[in-house]
């Protein structure tokens, strides 16, 4: 990781379950309607894999998931500049993230957002091509390109 970077590096997770229907949480932190999937830093000594289980046992109060596929690069998006005091010590601009695409092997009832913590205050499962409207609009073009990615991949598990 690039020390002196401008951007913050995390990952981020595309967790299904078996219908193929994708986690999705409303912030706590925000006051819209923008839902999204569980992402989060990576702490000094951890390499994303670390972080990825750490971040959503964090997120969601568990960690019984399976990784299938890592995203094939580094995605990266700006936050408007009105927040970039507001976050993280206005150290940085926007974050840089590695994506996962991972299987659920649970049941819902072991979902339990009202952790440490809380970063959800609801949560649901969606279809894969309603993420890009849901979230805030300076990250659509990263869920676009996310569904873009993984959705064959889910595809392909589902058989279409």
């Amino acid at each position: 990781m690039e020390k002196n970077s401008t951007f913050r590096y995390g990952v981020g997770i595309m967790l299904i379950n078996n219908e193929n229907k994708v986690f999705v949480g409303q912030r706590v932190k925000e006051s819209s309607e923008a839902w999204q999937m569980p992402q989060g830093g990576i702490d000094e000594g951890e390499n994303p894999d670390q972080a990825l289980m750490r971040e959503v046992l964090e997120e969601i109060g568990t960690d019984n998931i399976e990784i299938i596929a890592g995203s094939s690069d580094w995605y990266q998006y700006n936050i408007p500049e009105q927040f970039i005091p507001l976050w993280w010590g206005g150290k940085y601009i926007g974050q840089k993230q590695k994506w996962y695409l991972a299987k659920f092997l649970g049941n819902d009832s072991e979902i339990n957002i009202n952790t440490e913590i809380p970063e959800f205050i609801n949560w649901k499962w969606v279809d894969v091509e309603e993420l890009p409207e849901l979230i805030v609009s300076f990250k659509k073009k990263l869920y676009q390109d996310l569904v873009e990615e993984f959705k064959p991949i889910i595809d392909k598990l589902s058989g279409s």
